[in-house]
């Protein structure tokens, strides 16, 4: 009997080592993408609107601006500083990354000064190097919604960069603080980030971002996975169907 329990038992064994196998070389193999290839992210906040929703999941490329400390996180803290196959990212581009002041935190907006450029916002118009960006108003919107306060309105501009990337802003409320700030000079090796949503982003021109240094850099946002609605719940299955917003499914970040 001893001989049989044990014959009957080597092939489990087998089996069950070769699956803890498998399981522990998929997630290697999850690692390695996600650290070296393209990591998820979901949008918590508004400050990117309407570029951006919240409940929206984005895919960010790691390859794309190279290799720095925090393409590797939450392992940044045993890497040394700088990049490797390093390459700069473009004004325009929105990307996600660590600020100085919360560097545990991972942020995304769009990168509108780059090293040396001198930075202002004058009665809600962004400056560079002195000149007015263009921007065509286009009309009122509710695709920028406030938690503060429902229902409110803003106002629509399409704005236009001196390299010619063009997205969609939200201007929420005129003469607030954020339309009306000092230039800033962006440092060498720094970049100057601003929200899509303008009355509503912790960005550059405050001193929760501030300048962001090119090592802080995660990688671009490239589409939209999927997104979803407020309404939507885990404990309630069925919201998964009537809050997924069909209109953003794999839509390009731009």
């Amino acid at each position: 009997m001893s001989m049989t329990t044990t014959g009957s038992s080597t092939p489990a064994m087998s089996v069950f080592w070769d699956n803890v196998k498998t399981i522990l070389y998929a997630l290697a193999l999850a690692m390695v993408l996600r650290f070296t290839i393209a990591q998820p992210f979901r949008i918590p906040s508004g400050s990117m609107q309407p570029t951006l929703a919240v409940g929206d999941y984005i895919v960010v490329t790691k390859w794309s601006y190279g290799y720095g400390r925090f393409s590797f996180a939450p392992l940044e803290g045993l890497l040394p500083h700088g990049r490797l196959f390093g390459s700069a990212p473009e004004r325009g581009d929105v990307v996600v990354f660590r600020p100085t002041p919360e560097p545990d935190r991972d942020f995304i907006k769009r990168v509108i000064g780059l090293p040396g450029d001198r930075i202002q916002m004058i009665d809600g118009v962004l400056h560079i190097n002195g000149e007015a960006v263009p921007r065509e108003e286009l009309g009122i919107t509710t695709d920028c919604p406030d938690e503060q306060r429902p229902g409110l309105q803003a106002v629509m501009y399409r704005e236009t960069l001196p390299n010619g990337v063009s997205y969609i802003t939200c201007d929420k409320a005129p003469n607030t603080e954020l339309d009306q700030t000092r230039e800033f000079l962006v440092p060498e090796g720094h970049y100057f980030m601003m929200g899509d949503d303008r009355d509503n982003s912790a960005d550059s021109r405050t001193g929760v971002v501030g300048f962001v240094p090119y090592d802080n850099l995660v990688g671009p946002a490239q589409f939209i996975v999927v997104s979803w609605d407020d309404s939507t719940s885990l404990v309630r299955p069925w919201t998964l169907f009537t809050g997924f917003r069909g209109d953003r499914f794999l839509k390009s970040v731009n």
